[in-house]
Parts: structure tokens; sequence; C-alpha cells
């Protein structure tokens, strides 16, 4: 039998939160189904239930609000695979603020599942109504909408199509509900009822008092949306081809992360190291964190450099850790650990208790090439790969000469 998708952490929802009932109730669901974790695809959304992400070790996706649903059409039209579940997760707010995608993908009947969790509040904002609020709710909240009738969501999404649609309760049988829609060809929507200890109703026999709308199931007979297929030119065919013509004594996959600030080349220094990886030989795989602000504050890149294929892109605790500046510091302290390896510039503190590669990288290098000196840096220390190879993915850029130059004058620095 596959293993759980819950990863085991401690479930972060407020004590009482009909959330948690419901992301157990997917678990068992899916247990149930013999579904392998690696095959379940969740798209979450905006709110307390975006929280999901961090719970699970299946493929998740992040939207933007309300956006949930189309992505999950996304991802279900492109795989194209019944061995998959597709699964997207909205609030009430999410549901209703996205309305639109939800019923499009109801009306083509894409072969997907919207699990929404209906608490009757923004929960994350400060308990907003949604259009999924019942007027004697709103009748505290918003006197003047009261009379105002909330959506059904699952009438609507029955009526435009939908092959499962079933509102159900926190305290019936939810991976029951949940497991039928799972196991349903075409578009399923399953709307659990729910508390809200901080905002809403917090008690399960009130619910049913105060929605307008009752327990129901309602299924359509006819087929789910297919996908034509055609050859098309591939979007990565037009990148330059990077040849493994390197060695790398990495033996496992090392995961490092590189922390300073915007403005100091940290995401070049990570699609250069990513690079360089793969010339070595290596599996690699590249993300970067930073700001809407974009131009101020931190920049975090993380790079995965690996032996073996590279399954999951995430870094919990990073084996190597190379910090610039004290935007870097001050994002990624809560990362620095007994395990850690870490590099960092000689104006910056070291942790207590912590031993550190310390160099002037800054004023080698300066504020435009600090980063990229200290990964050189790093990574002639390590030997894990020659630097010729860091050298070669900095070929195609029109800085090529100057970030040669930092490279080479890491090569040579000392250590403090």
């Amino acid at each position: 039998m596959p293993k759980s998708i819950l990863i085991g952490k401690e479930i972060p929802f407020c004590p009482g939160c009909g959330h948690t009932v419901t992301v157990n109730g997917i678990a068992k669901a899916l247990e149930n189904m013999g579904v392998a974790p690696l095959d379940v695809i969740l798209v979450s959304d905006i709110g307390c239930c975006g929280l999901i992400d961090n719970l699970v070790k299946c493929h998740t996706v992040h939207g933007l609000h309300g956006r949930a649903a189309a992505l999950a059409m996304g991802v279900a039209m492109g795989l194209d695979d019944p061995n998959k579940v597709v699964i997207a997760i909205q609030g009430d707010g999410g549901a209703t603020i996205g309305l639109q995608h939800l019923l499009e993908a109801s009306r083509l009947n894409v072969n997907m599942n919207l699990i929404v969790h209906n608490n009757m509040v923004y929960g994350m904002t400060g308990g907003q109504i949604s259009g999924l609020s019942p007027g004697e709710f709103k009748a505290i909240r918003l006197p003047e909408q009261q009379d105002i009738p909330s959506y059904d969501i699952c009438e609507l999404a029955y009526r435009t199509g939908a092959s499962y649609s079933c509102r159900t309760f926190v305290g019936s049988d939810i991976p029951a509900r949940l497991e039928e829609a799972f196991r349903t060809n075409g578009f399923s929507l399953v709307e659990v009822v729910e508390t809200c200890p901080a905002y809403g109703v917090t008690k399960a026999k009130e619910l049913h008092e105060l929605m307008e709308h009752g327990e129901v199931t309602l299924k359509n007979t006819r087929p789910p949306a297919k996908t034509p297929k055609k050859d098309v030119a591939s979007i990565t065919g037009s990148l330059p081809v990077i040849e493994s013509k390197y060695d790398s004594t990495l033996k496992t996959r090392l995961e490092v992360v590189i922390a300073g600030s915007a403005g100091e080349g940290v995401q070049l220094a990570g699609e250069l190291l990513a690079s360089a990886g793969i010339a070595a030989g290596l599996h690699t795989s590249r993300k970067g964190e930073y700001p809407v602000t974009v131009g101020t504050g931190f920049s975090v890149a993380e790079v995965i450099l690996s032996r073996e294929e590279i399954l999951y892109t995430g870094i919990e605790s990073p084996h190597v850790m190379i910090i610039t500046s004290a935007d870097g510091l001050a994002k990624e302290k809560e990362r620095i650990c007994s395990t850690n390896r870490l590099v960092m510039d000689c104006r910056l503190e070291v942790p207590a208790g912590k031993e550190a590669m310390v160099a002037d990288f800054r004023s080698e290098a300066g504020k435009r090439g600090v980063t990229l000196c200290a990964v050189a840096y790093w990574l002639k220390q390590s030997n894990i790969m020659t630097l010729d190879a860091l050298i070669d993915a900095t070929r195609t850029s029109k800085h090529a000469d100057a970030l040669i130059s930092t490279i080479q004058k890491a090569a040579t620095l000392q250590a403090k």
C-alpha cells in the first residue's frame, strides 16, 4: 500500500479549524485508493488552505489568489493521464474570486478535482465575508447584504456540466466523498463546509443551521475534455546545449543556498553554478527567491548538484550556505545549523558556535561580483569540480570578461 501523501509535519491550522479535517480526509481518500504520492499533483491557492504545500510529499503548484482551478486545468489537460490525480485546493474566497475559472473547468469537464474549503470567511485576512457566506452569517458582519443569496457552488458546477458535484460538512464522512470524486472521470467539485475558530463558525452543528444550501451530490454523465495532440516545436529547442566535458568528485546530492542582497548577482551566481554542474556531468536544479520589490532587500538562490536524478527540488537543511550580505544572513539565519558548511564575507558576524570559511569577497570583486566571487572561492576550496566549468558557464554572457576576471580573483583569494 502506498504511503500517505502527508509528510508527518504538525498541521499549522488553528485548533478546531476544519481545514485539518479536510486535509486528513484528502490523505485518507488517496490511501484508500492506493494512489502513490508521486501520482498526485496538488495545486493550491492563496489563503489558509494554501499552507497544505508544506505538509505533502506529492507534486505541488502554488498559484495566485483564485487561479488554482485554471492552473490545475493546464496540468490535467497537459498530462492527459488517467493514472494521475490532479487536485486543486481553494477557500470560499478563492473560489468566488476565480469563479469563471471554476465554471470553465466544469463546462469543459476537465479530468480534475476541485476542493473548496468553505468556512464562510476570508480567514487569513481578518474574517471578511465571501460569495459563499450565507445570509444569516452576513447579518452580523455585513447586514446590508444579508438578503443577497450566496452562490450555490455545487449547483453552478452541475449546471455547467461537471461530472460530479458534492457538498458535505465537517463531521460527515469526508474521505468517502473525496474518494468518490477522485474516482470520477471528468470534473469533480467537493465543497466542504467548515468551522473557523478565529473568525467563523466554531461548532460543526451550527454549520448546518446557518448554511443556505444543504448536503447534496449531483452527477452528470458526459465524457471529459480531451486534449488534441499535435507536434510543435519544443520551447527549449532554441536554448544552448551544455556539453558534459568536465569531471566532478561529488558522489551524492549536495544542496547549496546562496544568500545576499538584490543587485549583487545572487541569481546569476546560482545560474552559473547550476550550469557548471551540468558541464561537470551532474544533475542540477536552481530556484530563486526575492521580495516583490525585486531591486531591494534579500536575494536567495538554491542550487542542487546531484549524481542521481533530482526528483525533489526542496531544500530544508542545506549542506552549504554561502552568505555575502546582512540581508542574506537575516533571511537565512534560521537554516543555519550544526551540519551546514558556512562560507561568509568577512564583514558579517559568524553565528556563535559555528565555523565558517571567511574571506573579503566584497573588496575583491565589488558589489556586483561579490556573490560570484564567494561561489568560486567555495568551489575552489571544496574541489567538487574545476573552476574551468564555472568559467565556461559565463561564455554566453555579454559580461563574460568581467565574470571570468571575478572567478580568477577568487581562485587566489586568501582566507581571513
